[in-house]
């Protein structure tokens, strides 16, 4: 990346304080540009979903792994919970989306509780592991909570073949009027569930596979207690990546539990964070750490910069940290402060090897929080930050009651927010798409068919609160 004219800045710059300039470009279309990382994590998307309680889980891993991302399980996870999610996206179809089921004797209240934890919304009634109907939300409106789903169901079902080609699942669909189907192995057994867009997308995105042909996913851990057992622990539960994440990465109890994590002989990538320094992240990388995580402060739910005055603009965190990193070999993340797509692509543009996302996805089908409806009918989620005292009561659940009490004065995070589903785009692969569009729309501009070629390309120059504001589109006229 280079600064117009060669104009440096004097300031610590943000992602609303820069643009791209337009290059030269020879890529004919976005869909020529390869979105695949090179840090070592086996992702075909450079995004990662945030160790957040309130925004990765067993679902959300899944789902964005099929169209390439990679979550990160919260580190305050119990460990058999743990063990339990790597084991259900491990044993997920890396194509078709997983199926709601209930059989036909289950209620509609049954159903309703359930149609809205998958964005394809809509529950498959099963007989004998077969699928016999349908059943969505249109299905239940005005009808009593406790009837059977075999009065309600649509029976008249158009199957998909295990394996069938993505155009071809999509004629199908597109040709009988459906907007879903079911997806079943050649003894009629339920697979998953294929829809027209999921048919799409499988045509846009690879999926982020391990060398077993499974979906990936990494795991989260803190940089007390016993670090080298619980990284030994993880490695052997087949997680693709291990975040070392505290929230002052630049400390002796991170160098001392990546020394930990190495003894434990962990063999997957090593993320640690979080720093927005040249020389933390020069320290963090001979310390063990493959990955840096870059971001202190920028975050939706997080309250550390207005407490303590600690932080960095996050722009020019990644671009110095980035700059570092490269030199020993390393690779950064930036953590937080994205709200658009452009602030992805600026982040990729100052260097970063992947972008990670919370509060974004938080307001999403995929989340693990419970749906909420406000009083204007909106969905929502509730979400939260890692250091609020909400999540600090739930990490110290195991301290006695003087402690708990000690911590729970401190916070540096919201503890509640609502984070609202976009109806245009309910589901993370939603916000997913357009997220990767711009992206892609991005290295077309720099003439760039790679993100390494992306980083190398990116001309940027920086702007006031005015220009930021001038490229804002106006919906609603003027």
């Amino acid at each position: 990346m280079q600064f117009l004219d060669g104009r440096e800045p004097t300031v610590d710059l943000t992602y609303d304080d820069v643009f791209m300039v337009p290059q030269h470009s020879s890529v004919g279309s976005r869909y020529d540009v390869d979105l695949s990382t090179s840090d070592g994590t086996g992702t075909t998307i450079p995004l990662v979903v945030a160790n957040m309680t309130a925004v990765s889980g067993r679902r959300m891993a899944e789902t964005v792994a099929r169209r390439g991302a990679m979550a990160v399980i919260p580190q305050d996870i119990p460990l058999d919970v743990v063990e339990s999610v790597v084991s259900t996206v491990k044993g997920a179809d890396p194509i078709y989306d997983t199926a709601l089921t209930l059989p036909s004797q289950a209620t509609v209240g049954d159903a309703m509780a359930l149609l809205h934890k998958r964005a394809h919304a809509a529950l498959m009634v099963v007989d004998g592991g077969r699928p016999v109907g349908i059943v969505t939300e249109a299905d239940c409106a005005g009808v009593d909570r406790f009837t059977q789903l075999a009065r309600v169901m649509t029976t008249e079902l158009i199957t998909l073949p295990s394996g069938v080609d993505a155009r071809k699942a999509f004629d199908v669909l597109a040709a009988s009027r459906h907007r879903l189907a079911p997806v079943v192995s050649h003894d009629g057994a339920l697979v998953g569930v294929f829809t027209k867009i999921g048919a799409l997308r499988s045509t846009l995105y690879a999926p982020a596979l391990d060398g077993q042909g499974r979906l990936r996913l990494a795991a989260a851990i803190g940089v007390n207690g016993d670090v080298e057992g619980k990284a030994r622990t993880l490695a052997q539960m087949g997680v693709d990546a291990l975040v070392v994440d505290t929230a002052h990465g630049h400390q002796d109890r991170m160098l001392a539990a990546l020394a930990a994590v190495r003894r434990a002989g962990v063999d997957v990538p090593v993320i640690a964070g979080n720093v927005v320094s040249a020389a933390g992240t020069r320290d963090l990388i001979q310390a063990g750490a493959d990955i840096v995580k870059v971001g202190v402060g920028p975050g939706a739910m997080c309250t550390t910069r207005m407490m303590t005055g600690v932080g960095r603009p996050q722009f020019t965190a990644v671009m110095a940290c980035a700059e570092e990193a490269a030199k020993h070999g390393g690779h950064v993340w930036a953590d937080g402060g994205v709200r658009h797509p452009r602030d992805v692509a600026l982040a990729l543009a100052a260097g970063a090897s992947q972008v990670m996302i919370g509060s974004w996805f938080a307001g999403t089908y995929e989340s693990p929080g419970d749906l909420h409806v406000d009083a204007d009918g909106r969905r929502y989620k509730e979400s939260f930050g890692m250091a609020s005292a909400r999540a600090v009561a739930h990490r110290t659940a195991s301290d006695d009651t003087f402690e708990q009490a000690r911590k729970g004065l401190y916070e540096e995070g919201i503890s509640s927010s609502r984070m609202y589903l976009d109806p245009a785009r309910p589901g993370v692969e939603d916000l997913i798409d357009l997220i990767c569009a711009g992206v892609r729309s991005s290295c077309t501009y720099a003439g760039a068919a790679s993100l390494s070629e992306f980083t190398e390309r990116a001309v940027v120059g920086l702007q006031s609160a005015a220009g930021f504001h001038e490229g804002r589109p106006l919906p609603s006229g003027w």
